[in-house]
């Protein structure tokens, strides 16, 4: 567990004022202290007429002449203006944010901020003395003033932009409205649900007939929240003095129970070990979830609360009877801004600040006495098979418990607390995806844009830009890069997150057919389990041994299929959730090495081919001619088997010649002869069946609507990156840098390459050469799938070992070879072969990959290696030893990992040269994307692979080549070389590579360079 606190107030709250509303309440995380400063900037103003011989305007009020004609406005602490219609805004209920029906507002508020530079003159003006302090908060007063502006500046372009995406003022409001509640109001929902359906069952004196995941919830909330509101008790009468119980007493019971039931269960679904979760791991997530559920219902209670404030006021004033409050406070403030006492005015400021963040210790401590409490009054019964007269099964659904857990080839291994529960719950957990509460969902209103490290993406749930997993170095240079140098990022994740998608409700359809059927096709997991061998009767060793070899093998087997299961009931619940949507939204971050992911966590474009398929873009474009020719293209990828490397024609050709199959596919996916099975992605391969036969059916095909994104993909991008560093022509011809007249295909370069080395070690003596023996039965196993993944990971940094064991991998799927034994030794020798082939194919940009393993080596005798992407994302590696310290809690004793300041020298050194590149596929992805954004072409990107629509696949192909040439035409590694100087000037660095002639021009002509 990092040590990394996680703000109690999430940023974002204050980045509201970006999002497209004229006027929303400010989500500052000191909420009273705007009004404050306003009233200080309009004090300032005042003396400033004053001395000018202005209209003369008090500490609290505006003069009688508005700012800007026909608009006035009302704050907190200053009354209300007469003409304002901004009293309609506001909250009603819990969230019930308000939109003003006129613009006076927003232009009132812009007049103010037009008025900030001689507000902040003036108060510099009237200081008394050079106070430090005081100069602190006349600097604080300037940058609260900048902000404002921004916020008013943003919110203005922010509405016109509305315009542009199709959305009307009041329907963007519907939308937002139902995004808040989404993101504040998930676990009251869930909670007021299991209180509905108590209530009910009360007064009927029945139990309800609920799924059976949905009865098990139900079971555990009541003694689980009537546990917590004991203990919430004792804290309020004094009698708890235990360190968890304050943080425990801010969230209603109901709420507390229903999180921690429900954060639990996700854990086991997601990361659960046969039923197991580690006790540290779900009590830090637990811990997480309360506070950040205390920090949402504290800033809305908060604003509640002013609001009704503000209400009473208004009533107040109307008769002439101000509120005594706030008058005591007005004076309070008057007269410490008379004294020159603004360092007075901050202690008040500060005096409302709730947003003071969790430590690791209070987390882990509360989490795990909730969980603690769970296992205490859980129960589970088992189903009622026996006679009348037995007592029914009823046990406890988990139990804390110790287990051993091997690290890697290891038998021995460390001992972690677990919480395991009980096999009827664990068969449950297939089934509760579609009950989970999940906060980050997909948006349905384009994501706040990014200004900061926690600043933007979603409105109240905490947003970072960046995954550090808790690595403070990384976290430190992200929040000191200027914001100038992070614009860049800024922008093309904000394009990525305005991309607009939807389901495709018929492949939906059809998924859930298949799943509610079993599952065990289109790739879909079998929904029923291996069933385990039987125990022989004998007492032969060899025989009892492949008995617990294959039970082993079996259980395994359902472990995985388990995992897989419930993976895909958490995408199948966010489909259905989202299917009647007409479109939402993906905010975007990055992780420590700049490549963009979206931050919902379970269907998103990055997934699986069932995640792909059931996703489209929510903008149908017409085809057009060009567009019907790559949908044709598309669809030949999508079915693989080697189509998908035959030329342009040759997929035409292949698609042109299956339309029937296509047509049948489409009209009767599952009832007809199912041609789309047969593809290597099933369900994408549907989609485009359905929409390619509406479109060849129409009287018109180029006018028909398409929402299909057809991928544009590198051929083995990472080689791709080092060619075009290395200028290495050989390399660029392999990996389609150079254009041909069908694409290269690397894998299969390397794979003959391959067989001509064994076939010349088979020809040698097997008593002198061992190997020879191996190559004679390898040689007709030799193939592109063999070789593939350790030709895409090499320049990654694979290590033998790792291509050993993918190739193991491959060749136990096949029955060439039956004994482990002799599997492990054919690896061994065709991993060997394998990257000798490769070093022999790839000379340049193994010279570069040593090049970068060298400096790292240099440079992180003592520090983490860091550099600068082209974009001006600052990368740490974050490969620190971890320190642990350990926290004692009523459930247990947990170690909580910590960073140390040692660096793993060796991880540093190896890690570089595949992050490196990898922070220069971001780039180039990044830079695709904010150019596509610039000439209206939509754009969706997995990595190394860009999508768009049909119809803009040329305009894609255009711009992305574009902008590899760019890229590559800047000195990248003489930057970094010099950036490693800079660093440690006291260091010596190894010369840079000698590098090709490669002209990165051709790689505008190459057809095939991304196809």
């Amino acid at each position: 567990m990092s040590s990394a606190q996680t703000p109690l107030f999430s940023p974002n709250q204050t980045n509201v004022f970006n999002h497209r509303k004229p006027l929303i309440p400010c989500r500052n995380p000191v909420p009273e202290s705007f009004p404050m400063w306003r009233n200080i900037a309009k004090h300032a103003i005042s003396r400033s007429q004053a001395r000018f011989g202005s209209k003369g305007r008090g500490f609290l009020a505006f003069s009688h002449d508005p700012i800007v004609k026909g608009s006035s406005f009302r704050f907190p602490l200053l009354g209300s203006i007469p003409d304002s219609k901004c009293h309609e805004s506001g909250f009603s209920n819990r969230v019930g944010f308000g939109l003003s029906n006129s613009d006076s507002c927003l232009n009132g508020f812009l007049a103010l901020a037009r008025g900030y530079t001689s507000v902040a003159e003036e108060v510099s003006s009237t200081d008394v003395e050079e106070d430090p302090s005081i100069a602190d908060e006349v600097e604080e007063l300037l940058k609260e003033m900048k902000k404002e502006k921004k916020r008013e500046d943003h919110r203005s372009w922010r509405m016109k932009n509305q315009e542009s995406i199709g959305m009307g003022r009041s329907k963007y409001r519907n939308l937002w409205m139902r995004q808040v509640k989404i993101e504040t109001e998930e676990w009251e929902r869930a909670a007021n649900e299991y209180r509905e359906l108590l209530a009910d069952m009360c007064e009927q004196k029945l139990a309800p007939n609920l799924p059976y995941v949905k009865s098990l919830f139900l079971g555990w909330f009541e003694p689980l929240r009537d546990v917590i509101s004991k203990e919430q008790e004792l804290f309020r009468l004094g009698k708890s003095k235990a360190v968890y119980a304050h943080y425990i007493d801010q969230l209603p019971a109901d709420m507390v129970a229903v999180i921690t039931m429900h954060k639990l269960m996700g854990h086991l679904m997601t990361g659960g070990d046969n039923g197991c979760v580690k006790v540290v791991q779900a009590a830090c997530s637990v811990g997480d979830a309360i506070e950040q559920e205390i920090r949402i219902c504290t800033f809305l209670d908060k604003t509640r609360k002013k609001k009704e404030d503000d209400n009473e006021e208004s009533g107040k004033v109307e008769n002439g009877n101000p509120m005594k409050e706030q008058d005591k406070l007005r004076k309070k403030v008057n007269d410490l801004i008379k004294k020159q006492k603004l360092s007075a005015v901050r202690k008040i400021l500060q005096s409302h600040d709730y947003t003071k963040p969790w430590s690791a210790d209070a987390r882990a401590k509360v989490g795990s006495h909730l969980i603690e409490l769970l296992v205490r009054t859980a129960y589970i019964q088992s189903p009622t098979n026996q006679q009348d007269n037995d007592l029914p099964d009823v046990r406890p659904a988990f139990k804390h418990t110790f287990k051993t857990v091997a690290q890697g080839s290891m038998k021995s291994g460390r001992k972690y607390g677990v919480i395991e529960c009980d096999p009827l719950v664990r068969k449950g957990l297939e089934k509760t995806g579609r009950y989970a509460v999940m906060p980050y969902m997909p948006m349905l209103v384009p994501p706040l844009n990014w200004s900061g490290y926690d600043k933007g993406a979603y409105l109240f749930l905490a947003s970072y830009i960046m995954k550090t997993h808790g690595a403070k170095q990384q976290r430190e240079a992200i929040k000191s890069a200027p914001k100038g140098q992070l614009k860049p990022v800024f922008e093309a994740l904000d394009t990525l997150g305005s991309t607009r998608w939807r389901v495709n409700k018929r492949v939906l359809t059809v998924v859930d057919r298949i799943w509610s059927s079993g599952g065990c096709t289109a790739d879909l997991v079998d929904r029923s389990d291996v069933p385990l061998p039987e125990k022989p009767d004998t007492e032969d060793e060899s025989i009892l041994k492949k008995w617990k070899w294959e039970m082993k093998s079996a259980k395994k087997e359902n472990s995985e299929r388990h995992s897989l299961r419930c993976d895909i009931e958490l995408k199948l619940s966010v489909a259905r959730k989202m299917k009647d949507e007409e479109g939402f939204y993906y905010p975007h971050n990055v992780d420590f090495r700049g490549r963009a992911y979206p931050m919902p966590p379970h269907l998103n474009h990055l997934g699986s081919d069932l995640c792909r398929g059931v996703l489209e873009f929510a903008e149908g474009r017409p085809l057009g001619s060009p567009g019907l020719r790559w949908l044709k293209i598309h669809l030949a990828n999508l079915y693989a088997g080697g189509v998908d490397k035959l030329s342009y024609e040759g997929r035409l050709a292949f698609t042109e010649s299956h339309l029937d199959d296509i047509f049948d596919s489409a009209d009767r996916p599952l009832e007809g002869n199912r041609w789309w099975l047969q593809a290597e992605d099933p369900f994408q391969c549907l989609a485009v069946c359905i929409n390619l036969t509406e479109a060849l059916r129409s009287p018109s095909p180029e006018t028909v609507l398409s929402h299909i994104p057809i991928h544009q993909d590198g051929s083995c991008n990472g080689l791709q990156h080092y060619a075009a560093l290395g200028r290495d022509t050989i390399g660029a011809e392999a990996v389609n840098l150079v254009a041909g007249e069908k694409p290269a295909d690397v894998y299969s370069e390397i794979a003959t390459r391959v067989r001509d080395i064994m076939r010349r070690d088979a020809e040698k003596d097997p008593e002198i050469y061992p190997d020879a023996l191996r190559a004679k039965k390898l040689i007709n196993q030799v193939d592109r799938k063999l070789v593939k993944q350790t030709v895409m990971t090499s320049v990654y940094g694979v290590t033998y070992i790792g291509a050993r064991d993918q190739i193991k991998r491959r060749l136990k799927e096949r029955s060439a070879f039956s004994d482990d034994k002799e599997i492990f030794g054919a690896a061994c020798y065709a991993a060997k072969v394998t990257l000798a082939a490769m070093d022999e194919m790839f000379e340049a940009a193994r010279a570069i990959m040593h090049w970068f393993g060298e400096c790292a080596k240099v440079c992180s005798q003592n520090e983490t290696v860091r550099w600068t992407t082209p974009l001006g994302l600052p990368v740490v590696q974050p490969y620190l030893q971890m320190g642990t310290k350990l926290v004692k809690t009523s459930l247990q004793t947990l170690s909580l990992q910590r960073e140390t300041d040692k660096v793993i020298v060796r991880r540093q050194r190896t890690a570089f040269p595949p992050n490196f590149i990898h922070s220069l596929d971001g780039s180039h992805m990044m830079m695709t994307a904010v150019a596509c954004k610039r000439v209206g072409v939509c754009f969706a990107g997995v990595h190394d692979s860009f999508w768009t629509h049909a119809c803009d696949v040329d305009k894609l192909n255009k711009i992305l080549r574009e902008k590899f040439v760019e890229l590559y035409s800047q000195p990248i590694l003489e930057n970094l070389l010099e950036s490693f100087e800079k660093s440690f000037p006291h260091l010596e660095f190894p010369p840079l590579p000698e590098r090709g002639d490669l002209d990165l021009k051709v790689v505008l002509e190459s057809t095939y360079f991304f196809n």
